[in-house]
């Protein structure tokens, strides 16, 4: 049996999402989309408990992306 490695956290790597203090207030941040996709998505597909946490949070999105949603949704219905 291989024994357990320990790593010590040094902070985030270098191709981490940054924030620009121009571009936070106290409880609201953003950031491109395409940042925090692959986190979800890995999250989701993990089964992250945590995502439980913010299930029922809103967020804004523009109205293009939300049409584009939406039909994704109704391509993705089953057929009867």
């Amino acid at each position: 049996m291989t024994p357990s490695r320990l790593r010590v956290y040094y902070g985030p790597e270098e191709n981490c999402a940054t924030v620009t203090e121009s571009k936070v207030d106290e409880h609201r941040v953003t950031v491109p989309l395409s940042e925090i996709i692959p986190l979800l998505a890995d999250a989701v597909e993990s089964r992250r408990t945590w995502l439980r946490d913010f299930e029922d949070d809103e967020v804004t999105i523009s109205a293009d992306l939300y049409g584009v949603i939406l039909a994704y949704q109704h391509c993705r219905r089953p057929v009867a």
